[in-house]
């Protein structure tokens, strides 16, 4: 069985509940996770969500060294 990918911009999230792979109509939702929808994360964090935290190319960075001794 394939994983459904998740939509980066779709047309009407506020028709969905995003909460699990269901993506259940809002005024229908199957798995009972709560009495509301899960929001589609460009409703919460807007149309950029996809590049919060990502330098200007895009590309994840590595997490900086803190340059200590290991286990010191």
């Amino acid at each position: 069985m394939a994983v459904k990918k998740f939509p980066k911009a779709p047309a009407h999230p506020e028709r969905v509940c995003w909460g699990c792979d269901l993506y259940c109509p809002a005024k229908d939702m199957r798995c009972g996770n709560g009495s509301d929808r899960t929001q589609h994360p460009a409703e919460l964090f807007g149309d950029d969500w996809e590049t919060w935290g990502m330098p200007d190319d895009g590309e994840p960075q590595a997490p900086a060294s803190t340059g200590g001794a290991p286990g010191a």
